[in-house]
């Protein structure tokens, strides 16, 4: 569904310019629901905004679907961002006209295309548990229902994929929970492909997959996998025990780089160069040996 190698992103000002991205590389297969993690400044936000067809990229490769995003026409890139792609903000106030129903706020965006299908519309809310309250005003709704609001929205185009910013960063964890389903569900039962952004390891138990931006690059995937219990815990649990858990790697690009986790380094005290072995079966690193002087 996606694939982006060697993506960069500058932005550029008068006197100033700034690499957001720095030859990222990223697979997401159709159908999966994955998280993206950084921290703020990662570069997280700019490939979602990439992938949503919000900006543009500045060089290297970055396909969705049929779609080649750094040779797209102004014209191609409406119709891409209509019927491709979902978008959920964290500030749902920008998916929502506050003067609609709830009803009326999913059945705007099928207007604008001239395809308006209001049973299609009450599906979605009923997907996303707002089956009885879809002609209340906005005002009369939450701040997770609104945001519930704005995931029936996202769909209304049906799109192949879903991109979502942070979605649960302004609700309470148990509305965030709620949310999580919602996405586990539609993705199950409709097999749309789901990417969240944010910087919440917490949600990584809810997806299947967790990759880690650090400096506009990808460091680290995190694959979830069945181990025994006694192996995701420590303690024994008898036969039988299983328990989802997420196995960490590093990402290894088209040409062998790798990025070791920053905390690695850190311990080791490793800066700007690096020891490594290689006995037939294994890798080790190790901080680079005093040279004699």
């Amino acid at each position: 569904m996606i694939d982006c190698e060697g993506l960069v992103k500058i932005y550029k000002t008068d006197d100033l310019e700034v690499v957001a991205l720095q030859g990222l590389n990223l697979t997401v297969q159709k159908g999966e629901m994955m998280a993206i993690i950084g921290n703020s400044g990662s570069g997280k936000s700019t490939l979602l905004n990439i992938l949503g067809g919000l900006d543009r990229p500045s060089a290297g490769t970055v396909k969705v679907g049929e779609w080649d995003l750094l040779k797209i026409t102004d014209a191609q890139l409406v119709d891409y961002k209509r019927k491709t792609v979902g978008f959920i903000w964290q500030n749902n106030a920008r998916n929502l006209l506050p003067y609609l129903s709830a009803l009326e706020n999913v059945e705007m965006p099928m207007m604008l295309t001239g395809k308006t299908d209001r049973a299609y519309a009450k599906q979605l809310l009923e997907w996303v548990g707002l089956k009885e309250r879809m002609h209340n005003k906005l005002h009369q709704l939450s701040g997770g229902e609104q945001q519930r609001v704005a995931i029936a929205i996202s769909l209304c185009n049906r799109p192949e994929m879903l991109l979502a910013d942070e979605p649960t960063g302004s609700v309470d964890t148990r509305t965030s929970d709620l949310i999580m389903d919602i996405f586990r569900r539609l993705n199950r039962e409709i097999g749309v492909t789901v990417v969240i952004v944010t910087h919440d390891l917490s949600l990584a138990s809810k997806v299947d997959r967790v990759v880690a931006i650090r400096d506009g690059l990808t460091s680290t995937e995190f694959v979830k996998r069945n181990a025994s219990l006694d192996e995701a815990t420590g303690f024994t649990a008898g036969a039988g025990g299983l328990q989802e858990v997420h196995e960490e790697y590093v990402v290894v690009d088209r040409v062998g780089r790798l990025q070791i986790p920053k905390d690695y380094l850190l311990s080791l005290g490793i800066k700007d160069k690096a020891s490594m072995e290689f006995d037939g079966e294994k890798i080790t690193i190790t901080a680079p040996k005093q040279l004699e002087g």
